[in-house]
């Protein structure tokens, strides 16, 4: 991290950043530790839940500009979760809170079943070599785990701007029970709560198509 990063996490961790135990892994989180989101954020509030936050650009305006939900940022990167604390404390948000850790075991484990009204998925890493696609976050695997972590009539919002990941996405999506399509045509409208980004303009201009995606948690 740079010197501001590490003044960052030295200085802002302690509001911005939930302690966790951890399981055997550095960033994992040991099962049976939830956490209390009316605890943690200090009011009954609306929860949104962004995995894989980077540097905080979309999760830091959502939070700023939806004073009346509070939002979690999951991500792996120290440095990407110093720079988003530099960025909500400069525009004082209070309803934003930070994880460092694995997200699979943040939903299973550190939040309450039926506890997230939206998870978000934005732009994760796409391993576009066919021999990473395994690694991807959104397979057979990651529905259930979504599910659990959102309330009933909860939305899971995705977006990528690798076709063929568009692709594995929606297929992933379409086969899981707990889910519904919350959009009519291929596609989901761009969801209007995300701001573009340097990474999304990016891609834009080398000529990929930005994919969203919308699932409704079905069932009790």
């Amino acid at each position: 991290m740079s010197e501001a990063q590490e003044r960052a996490w030295s200085e802002l961790s302690p509001r911005f950043v939930i302690e966790v135990q951890r399981d055997a892994a550095s960033t994992s989180i040991l099962p049976g530790t939830q956490i209390d989101p009316a605890a943690v954020w200090g009011r009954e509030a609306p929860l949104v839940v962004e995995i894989g936050s980077g540097q905080g650009h979309a999760i830091v305006h959502a939070a700023t500009t939806t004073p009346d939900t509070d939002f979690l940022a999951i991500e792996v990167f120290r440095a990407g979760l110093a720079r988003t604390m530099l960025d909500a404390d400069k525009a004082g948000a209070t309803n934003l809170r930070l994880v460092e850790a694995n997200a699979p075991e943040v939903l299973q484990h550190l939040l309450p079943p039926a506890s997230a009204d939206e998870v978000w998925v934005f732009f994760p890493d796409p391993w576009h070599k066919k021999k990473h696609t395994k690694r991807r976050l959104v397979a057979p695997e990651f529905p259930p785990i979504a599910a659990a972590a959102l309330k009933p009539g909860g939305l899971l919002r995705l977006a990528t701007d690798w076709e063929d990941y568009a692709l594995q996405m929606r297929e992933v999506m379409d086969a899981a029970d707990a889910f519904e399509r919350a959009f009519e045509g291929e596609w989901a409208p761009r969801f209007d709560g995300r701001v573009l980004t340097a990474f999304e303009r990016k891609g834009q201009r080398v000529g990929r198509d930005i994919r969203d995606l919308t699932y409704r948690r079905v069932g009790a």
